[in-house]
């Protein structure tokens, strides 16, 4: 009986060395065109090893010859390179914003080959509705760049907790216990059984796929707290070169980390939370701009660029109050940086100052240093990148699975 076990458990398991080898080699290919010898040179594996699952990741799509390879000044006639297929399996993103819905394609070498956008009111909107209208521009996207996504993620303006592609509280779309996985994937099977119904989806917060775009895309250290905002203000702690979310999937919830403990209530229950400083609510309140509608961050930051004193005055006081909860943060934290992303991004010359003045007033375990508090050249582009290029990664990850669907 155990001699029958091993033998049964013996190709499960050369199974997965060849998968881990298939990823191995594939990410060779991420810095750039490369030769079968010269992957062999770096992974160890033999040159026969390496030819077998080159030919393995060509046929599925991932890899394309692209030329002779640079002379290396060994004697002979220079190997053929290869290099991540453009036209292979790519990366479909999706967001759902309050003011805005927006879909991109991302191809195997993390460029962006479709990006679409809407201007919508999202807000009180019945989820039905709001998925249906991603469902299109998704299905757009797609359709235009000619290539096939490999998965679908979503980036949300809400808790995802531990169930899978469930959005359990997203305050400012009025969403709570909404399974948006799978009433995205009935809008997407809906409109004649359109073949982006089949995809694996993921659904993440909005911030969290910032942090991770600023990440992969960034220029910074691989420690950081990356702050950002839409409507309600978010928090990704990235630590080590990974993205901590908490026991339950909730860390990051920087909005609702209180300010000012008798400041004015909070929808979410509390008092003085930083969204009621620095959020765009309060930030057009302050601004006496709290009925213009629209892009609120090019809204303010074209009166901020004309003087106008009312705008100047309220983002240096949302600055403040983001510095104030940064430096909490900091202190209990100790992230090598801070970026500014989402819309602060593009407000950051009004926020900075202000912020890097409580920060160096707060922070007290140890010197701070106004470099370590940069903004995200991402800006509002963060999560939507940072969804589609996540489904690429993860191809790269494991091209063994996607392999295997393929045949």
């Amino acid at each position: 009986m155990r001699d029958t076990d091993a033998r049964r458990a013996r190709p499960a398991s050369q199974q997965g060395m060849r998968r881990a080898n298939l990823a191995l080699v594939l990410g060779e290919f991420a810095a750039g065109p490369r030769s079968r010898a010269e992957v062999a040179a770096t992974t160890g594996l033999t040159r026969a090893a390496v030819s077998s699952l080159v030919d393995e990741l060509t046929t599925a799509g991932l890899l394309a010859e692209c030329g002779p390879a640079v002379p290396s000044g060994k004697v002979g006639r220079p190997g053929t390179a290869l290099a991540l297929d453009p036209q292979g399996p790519a990366g479909l993103g999706g967001e759902i914003g309050v003011e805005h819905l927006a879909a991109c394609v991302v191809d195997l070498r993390g460029e962006v080959r479709g990006w679409l956008r809407q201007d919508v009111t999202n807000r009180d909107r019945p989820a039905e509705a709001v998925l249906r209208d991603l469902a299109v521009l998704l299905r757009e996207v797609a359709d235009s760049c000619g290539l096939t996504p490999a998965g679908l993620a979503v980036a949300v303006p809400g808790l995802v907790g531990a169930a899978e592609g469930v959005v359990e509280r997203a305050p400012n779309l009025g969403w709570s216990d909404l399974p948006l996985a799978a009433e995205l994937r009935r809008a997407l099977r809906e409109a004649d059984a359109h073949p982006l119904a089949d995809l694996p989806i993921d659904v993440d917060n909005e911030a969290n796929l910032g942090g991770l775009a600023e990440l992969w895309l960034g220029e910074g250290p691989d420690d950081f707290l990356h702050l950002s905002a839409e409507a309600g203000i978010g928090a990704a702690l990235v630590v080590d070169g990974r993205l901590l979310r908490g026991a339950r999937g909730y860390a990051g919830e920087l909005g609702h980390v209180p300010v000012h403990p008798d400041g004015p209530a909070c929808p979410c229950g509390a008092r003085g939370c930083l969204e009621q400083y620095a959020g765009e609510a309060a930030v057009l309140r302050a601004a006496g701009l709290a009925d213009t509608g629209g892009d609120w961050v090019a809204l303010l930051a074209r009166r901020a660029a004309d003087g106008d004193p009312a705008v100047l005055a309220a983002l240096e006081a949302a600055g403040s109050a983001l510095g104030v909860a940064a430096a909490g943060a900091v202190n209990l934290l100790d992230p090598a940086a801070l970026v500014l992303g989402g819309g602060y991004a593009e407000l950051a010359a009004w926020l900075l100052p202000a912020m890097r003045t409580e920060l160096a007033d707060r922070v007290t375990v140890r010197a701070w240093y106004d470099d370590w508090l940069t903004a995200s050249r991402l800006g509002r582009r963060g999560p939507l990148l940072g969804a589609g290029i996540g489904v690429v990664r993860a191809v790269v990850a494991d091209p063994g699975r996607f392999a295997a669907a393929e045949a």
